[in-house]
């Protein structure tokens, strides 16, 4: 340790946010108040919750869904930024990333309501056009074209990790780590000079262990996996990422996927789109886009191999890769 990262406090924040926990790690001179930061950090996930939540009925995301197909509907600005972007990766990875997938993340049991057959059958019956085809964006007012319900789970904690980092940058602190659940940013580097180190998770339902150590500065980092949150179906476990292809949860896919990307945003919503891209197609499509991606994934017997691609994941084949997803 350097004699400068001995003469800062360590402080350590988080609160709640989305149905998990928020956290912020940053060094500052010792007679730093944190109480005005933590306020605003935690200001800052509440406005994110507010506007993006599916569980909240008063939602402005619950307020778009409701509106007539053909209507303009103003939105705040924070809410269109991220259903622009939500829209434009969603052209990039051919609709494997689709915020139009509300109806089947409800029908299956993965929103404020229990899974219910009948809708189940309508979420993979229906006809659907991905949502960058039919959501139209102006400034901050938004229409439909067609019926979509939107669901920005996969896009919005990555936000939130965005906005925290938004926040400590205006309260002068540029060296940081922020977090929500496991989507991560890295702000600069540690008081001792090294980049800041995250864990890639074994995707073990049983256990919280790691697989791998990344070193970041200045990224942000996100993994999408089939082992926190799903359900079983006729003894199989399907996991909450949905394959817009079918409006049902993949069947086949890789056990986790880890992206990093300039922001954590971006990450959220890669790591989701190459999850339902697979392997294959998936590391095509991260080469193009300068990703840098871990795939793992399982064999018949429950062994973890791993495809990287970009820097900071050595390319390297998978170990008894199973079908991919698409």
């Amino acid at each position: 340790m350097s004699k400068m990262s001995t003469e800062r406090a360590r402080i350590a924040l988080n609160g709640p946010t989305m149905g998990t926990r928020w956290s912020a790690l940053f060094f500052a001179d010792a007679g730093l108040d944190p109480q005005p930061i933590r306020r605003a950090l935690q200001a800052a996930v509440d406005d994110v919750d507010a506007q993006m939540s599916t569980w909240k009925p008063d939602s402005d995301l619950v307020r778009l869904n409701a509106a007539p197909v053909g209507e303009w509907v103003g939105v705040p600005s924070q809410l269109a930024a991220v259903l622009r972007l939500g829209l434009e990766i969603g052209s990039a990875s051919g609709g494997a990333f689709d915020i139009g997938m509300g109806d089947a993340v409800t029908a299956w049991g993965f929103g404020p309501e229990g899974a219910a057959p009948e809708r189940i059958r309508a979420a993979m019956a229906a006809a659907r056009r991905p949502a960058h085809q039919v959501l139209k964006i102006k400034g901050d007012h938004v229409r439909k074209s067609a019926p979509v319900t939107l669901d920005l789970n996969g896009i919005a904690k990555g936000h939130g990790v965005d906005r925290l980092a938004e926040v400590l940058q205006n309260h002068g602190v540029a060296d940081a780590l922020v977090g929500i659940d496991g989507e991560m940013r890295a702000m600069g580097l540690r008081p001792d000079g090294e980049a800041w180190t995250i864990a890639v998770e074994l995707p073990d339902v049983e256990r919280r262990t790691p697989h791998s150590i990344l070193a970041l500065g200045d990224a942000g980092v996100a993994t999408s996996g089939d082992y926190r949150h799903w359900v079983e179906v006729q003894g199989q476990r399907l996991s909450h990422t949905m394959d817009p292809m079918r409006g049902a949860p993949l069947v086949a896919s890789p056990a986790s996927v880890t992206v990093v990307a300039r922001t954590c945003a971006e990450a959220d919503a890669w790591a989701t789109a190459l999850m339902v891209l697979g392997p294959v197609k998936g590391a095509v499509i991260a080469r193009e886009r300068r990703l840098d991606a871990l795939f793992l994934l399982r064999d018949n017997d429950e062994n973890i191999g791993g495809v990287g691609v970009g820097g900071l994941f050595s390319e390297m084949p998978a170990a008894g890769a199973p079908t991919e997803g698409r």
